[in-house]
């Protein structure tokens, strides 16, 4: 077994990412700001699922109150989480050459924008409205025992009419991994800065 010395490694990776920067900041300003920003829009995307589906489980669970509080929470966390797990899964590997095939990195977009970017803030509106409506008594909630079921029965149609947001942010993040992947490889290609040959 080899033995690796982690500072050497620590700076390798440091000059591979300094000189990728570089060339990232030779592409066009639009590709620049879609390989520095992507992961914001997958956010954003997220953020706009977590407010549809907390305003179909406010619908149904009939909750009038607290417009803000229930938003608040579906706007902020959604966009959050998934702004950060696809910057780390996607963004950062692909900069540091961890990432180097276009098919793992339209997987990974999809499994993130599917995952944090759809289901999860749906999943955590659920909390979120169930909380405001025991709280206002605006729902006939279940005992104790029958629980699980109400949820599942509440939930079903707020999946159904999700499943459209869901698919487009999973397709969106998969395709954004692509272009990338793809503006990424165009930047390596470009030439040194500074070493251009007349």
């Amino acid at each position: 077994m080899e033995n690796h010395d982690p500072d050497k490694t620590i700076k390798e990776n440091l000059a591979t990412l300094d000189i990728v920067t570089r060339k990232i900041n030779q592409l066009p300003e639009e590709e620049k700001n879609l390989l520095e920003h992507g992961s914001t829009y997958i956010g954003l995307n997220a953020a706009l699922c977590g407010l549809i589906a907390n305003s179909l489980f406010r619908r149904i669970l009939n909750v009038t109150q607290a417009r803000i509080a229930a938003s608040l929470p579906m706007a902020v966390l959604p966009f959050l989480t998934a702004h950060v797990t696809y910057k780390g899964f996607v963004s950062l590997p692909l900069s540091t050459g961890n990432l180097s095939c276009e098919t793992c990195t339209v997987t990974r977009g999809g499994l993130v924008g599917l995952v944090f970017g759809g289901l999860y803030p749906v999943i955590l509106a659920i909390p979120v409205n169930g909380g405001l409506a025991a709280r206002y008594a605006s729902a006939l909630l279940p005992e104790k025992g029958n629980i699980l079921t109400y949820w599942i029965r509440t939930s079903k149609p707020v999946f159904r009419r999700m499943l459209f947001p869901i698919l487009l942010q999973t397709m969106f993040a998969a395709y954004l991994g692509s272009r990338q992947y793809k503006l990424l490889i165009k930047a390596l290609q470009l030439p040194e800065p500074g070493l251009e040959t007349p």
